[in-house]
């Protein structure tokens, strides 16, 4: 009979839980995601697990936060506007959670959550003034529009620092459990 690995479950559930805790009011960009794809990108060893799980879990929490708690569209909807540039910054953070956080120490979580959170900021809102329906497509309007999201940056630095220590505190937690318990 096959072992249950109890720490790949772990790194799952905490991943679940934290996706959806979305749906818990929050200041704008207060959310786990960056948080997310950082954690899974850092602890999965399987590569393509590390992209799979957190983009199913980010993928499952839009789909209901889209469709049934806030119901931003009339039609059921797959994907959102601009889910391209969101995904894609998820993307990068993983893989910076990938080869950056091979070993871990709070030095390199820490500049890690920073880095990812100002990859974030940037890739998204470039696709925010790409798509061309809020700012003119010049240099004006990009600054102009990365100037207009300098407000929404706190809450995602806040967001990615709050369930980045959250992730990796309680993994570890669990982790150091399981040691003592000889089931690790």
């Amino acid at each position: 009979m096959k072992k249950i690995n109890l720490s790949y479950l772990g790194i799952i559930g905490l991943i679940l839980l934290a996706s959806f805790s979305r749906i818990i009011p929050h200041i704008p960009n207060f959310t786990p995601i960056g948080a997310i794809a950082l954690f899974g990108g850092a602890y999965f060893k399987n590569k393509l697990h590390s992209f799979i799980i957190p983009f199913l879990s980010l993928w499952i929490s839009d789909l209901l936060i889209n469709n049934y708690i806030l119901s931003y569209y009339e039609e059921f909807t797959w994907f959102y506007p601009g889910f391209l540039w969101q995904y894609s910054s998820f993307c990068v953070i993983i893989l910076i959670g990938n080869f950056f956080l091979k070993k871990l120490s709070l030095k390199k979580i820490f500049l890690s959550i920073i880095t990812s959170s100002l990859l974030f900021f940037i890739i998204t809102n470039f696709g925010v003034w790409i798509s061309g329906s809020l700012y003119p497509l010049n240099i004006n309007g990009l600054i102009t529009c990365y100037f207009f999201a300098i407000p929404f940056f706190k809450g995602t630095l806040l967001g990615f620092l709050f369930y980045s220590s959250f992730l990796f505190g309680a993994f570890e937690i669990f982790k150091s459990r399981l040691v003592l318990n000889n089931q690790f």
